[in-house]
This record gives C-alpha cells, sequence and structure tokens, in this order.
C-alpha cells in the first residue's frame, strides 16, 4: 500500500505568512482610574446623585478595578497595598471617612453604592474585599473613623445592601489584637446601636446567625472580659438591654440542655440515686437553676427512659409505674413545696394529655406519685379542685374522682 504525502505548495517570494494576533492584555493602572474616579467628585463637588449618574455613564474600566474604586469612596483616594495609608495621586474630601458620624451624614453614601451596585452587581464582591480589608485594619483608624464605619456597616445591613453577605463583616473583625485592644467590642458595639434603631432584634439575630456568629458573641470580647457576666454587664451600660436579656436566655436554655444530657446519661445507665440527686442538685447551683425548671426536666428525663412495649396498655402502664417508683426519691428531693409538687401535677397532666398511650395511665400515675410520698394530699386536692390547665382537665378531673373520694373520706375518719 503506497502512503500518500502532500507536497508543500510554492510560495511567491516576497509574502507575508500572517500569525494570529495574541491578547495583549493592557498594563494594570489603578493610579489613572482612581484619579479619574476623584476628578468626578471633585467636578460634582461631592454631590453622590450626580458623582452617581456621571460614573454610570463614563466608560471607565470597574470589572479591572473595583477595589480602587472602593477605596476611593471610603477613604477618598487609593490606599497603598496592604494598608489604609493614602497612596500618590488625587483624593477627595467627601469619603465616608471625612462625614460627620452620625446616620444622616452617612445615609447617603450607602444609597449611593446600592445604586452602583444596581448597576454592575459584579461589584459586590469588591466592596466585600475592600470593607474586610478595612475592618481588619481597625488599629489604623482614629476612634471616630471607627464608628463611621460601625455607622455604615449598620446601616448597609439595614437597607439590605445588595446581598452583602454578614461574614464579610463579622469573620475579619475576629482577629486575636484588635480583640484583646478592645477595638473590636468597640465597634459592634456602635453597630448593634444603629441597627436597631430602625430593625428588632429578632432581625440582628438572624443577621448574627447568616454571620455564624449568634452562639460566640462572647468572641468580640477581650479575654478579660469574656464572660457571661462581662456580657451583661457592657451592653446594659450601652443601652441593649433586649441584647442581653436575649443572651441570658440562650445561656439558661443550654444550662438546661447540659442538664437534661446528663441527667439522661445517669439515669440510662441506672446510676445510684444518691449519686444522681448530687449531680443534679451541683448543676442547679452552678447554673442558678430555677427549682420550676428543674422539676419539669426531672420528670422528662425519667419519662423519656421508659421502655414502651407499644400497644399494650397494660405493660406500659406497669412500665411508667416501674419507673415513678425507681425514680420517686430523686424527685422527692426536688419537690420541695407545694408550688413545686403541682407544676409536676401539671407536667403529668400534659404528658398524659399529648401521649395516647398515656391518657388512661393519669390516675395511676398520681396514685403512685402519693404512695412514694412524691405528692401531698393537699396538693392532689388543689388541682382537683382549682386547677387551671384546661388540656384533657375534665376527662382526667372524672378518672381521678375515685381516687379523690378516697382521700376525702380517710381525711374525715382521721
Amino acid at each position: 500500500m503506497k502512503l500518500s504525502y502532500s507536497k508543500e505548495k510554492p510560495t511567491l517570494g516576497g509574502t507575508r505568512i500572517k500569525t494570529r494576533k495574541r491578547n495583549i492584555a493592557a498594563p494594570l493602572d489603578p493610579a489613572a482610574f482612581a484619579d479619574a474616579v476623584v476628578q468626578i467628585y471633585l467636578e460634582n463637588v461631592g454631590d453622590l446623585e450626580l458623582v452617581a449618574r456621571n460614573i454610570e455613564s463614563s466608560d471607565l474600566n470597574f470589572t479591572r478595578y473595583g477595589d480602587t474604586f472602593f477605596e476611593v469612596v471610603f477613604t477618598g483616594g487609593r490606599t497603598q497595598p496592604g494598608t489604609i495609608k493614602p497612596d500618590e495621586g488625587e483624593r477627595h474630601p467627601y469619603s465616608i471617612i471625612e462625614c460627620e458620624a452620625k446616620r444622616e451624614a452617612i445615609f447617603p453614601s450607602v444609597s449611593y453604592i446600592q445604586k452602583i451596585l444596581r448597576r454592575r452587581p459584579f461589584l459586590i464582591k469588591n466592596l466585600e474585599n475592600v470593607m474586610r480589608k478595612l475592618l481588619q485594619s481597625l488599629e489604623l483608624f482614629e476612634e471616630n473613623e471607627r464608628k463611621k464605619l460601625a455607622i455604615f456597616t449598620a446601616l448597609a445591613f439595614s437597607q439590605k445592601l445588595s446581598g452583602l453577605p454578614p461574614e464579610t463583616v463579622f469573620q475579619p473583625l475576629l482577629k486575636d489584637n484588635l480583640v484583646a485592644k478592645g477595638l473590636v467590642l468597640s465597634f459592634i458595639t456602635d453597630f448593634f446601636k444603629e441597627y436597631l434603631v430602625d430593625n428588632s432584634l429578632e432581625d440582628l439575630i438572624s443577621i448574627l446567625k447568616r454571620g455564624k456568629m449568634e452562639d460566640n458573641l462572647l468572641e468580640f470580647f477581650p479575654s478579660a472580659k469574656r464572660s457571661a457576666e462581662g456580657f451583661s454587664e457592657h451592653f446594659t451600660k450601652a443601652g441593649l438591654v433586649p441584647l442581653v436579656e436575649y443572651n441570658e436566655k440562650k445561656l439558661f436554655e443550654v444550662k438546661l440542655k447540659e442538664m437534661k444530657s446528663a441527667l439522661t446519661t445517669q439515669i440510662a445507665e441506672e446510676s445510684e440515686i444518691s449519686e444522681v440527686i448530687e449531680n443534679v442538685k451541683q448543676r442547679v447551683k452552678d447554673a442558678k437553676l430555677p427549682d420550676i425548671e428543674v422539676v419539669r426536666i426531672l420528670w422528662d428525663v425519667i419519662m423519656d427512659a421508659v421502655q414502651w412495649s407499644g400497644k399494650n396498655q397494660q405493660q406500659n402502664a406497669n412500665a411508667a409505674l416501674r419507673q415513678v417508683k425507681t425514680w420517686a426519691q430523686l424527685l422527692n428531693s426536688f419537690c420541695t413545696s407545694g408550688k413545686l409538687e403541682l407544676e409536676l401535677m401539671y407536667k403529668v397532666q400534659m404528658q398524659c394529655y399529648e401521649d395516647a398511650k398515656l391518657m388512661k395511665l393519669f390516675p395511676e400515675i398520681v396514685r403512685s406519685l402519693y404512695d412514694q410520698d412524691v405528692l401531698a394530699e393537699d396538693t392532689i386536692l388543689h388541682w382537683f379542685r382549682k386547677g387551671t390547665n384546661p388540656k384533657g382537665r375534665q376527662t382526667f378531673v372524672k378518672a381521678l374522682e375515685p381516687f379523690v373520694n378516697w382521700l376525702e373520706e380517710a381525711e374525715e375518719e382521721e
């Protein structure tokens, strides 16, 4: 088989062979870009409406120089790489840092940036970059300038500035040296105060959640002040009592959860009752838990540990009553008043009302708690005559009537 080949065609002497043009990137010139933006500010005497209009109609290369643009917006001109120090080139006096440290002075800048972002949404990334850089450099600003940044940031979230993500703000603040100097706490306090002028605490918590900071608010505090007491004292003094109350409630819920978890483990492992009682008492003391919450948790954990058999009513009854008898001493240690005993009765009522397999067990459980000296006769009679929880009450009162009659007869005989 013959191999075919093509003979090279002759070319005319003197012709040029065309080569494909390469895309040669234009050299980066952020200085010229910055000067052009500064010039627009100066020509329009800082009137942000006119500045925005001129910027929108310009052919400036925002795709390449987005970071430089926001440096000019925030600081009045270019800043040296990695710093907030002014670089060479023109500057303008209408930047956010040059405003008064008041929301009405800074608000127009937020609206202005919003307009720019609507026209060029890709710039949100550049805004993030520059904000991250500024926030990581808080120590290089004067106190008054840091306040302006905090007000701007609060207004940016309040106005839902074109998708600015909260983590852009919160995460860069957590630099150890900034936190240790108290700069972060000061910034975040100003931020909270300004944001809550127009928004609810729920809105603030939502932002903190998205910024992955909801559970870590103490990280904003220098280590010496990093305690629940330090948190409450600082934000109470700052006039942010709702935030203090929210945090205390959250800490309280965490402590309750921790106690419930430890108690669940001990009951599942069938630890000595004396050991369980001691553990609960210690946790109540350390966490300052209210007695009423302790009684509720004890009942929930004890009943959660019951091995239910399914639909067999008698087996379920036996299992529940066995559990009550086993842990009666634990309940007894914390039901130390008529009020707490009544709370336990309400817990039993609610559980029997909500759980179909326990509906018919109410009188038997109450009788068992009476037999084990957890519930006093007066408590049972008070619930029977004046109980205030309506859930299933008529059914349970009727079911408990024979036992109550027996109690009353015994009382008369005495």
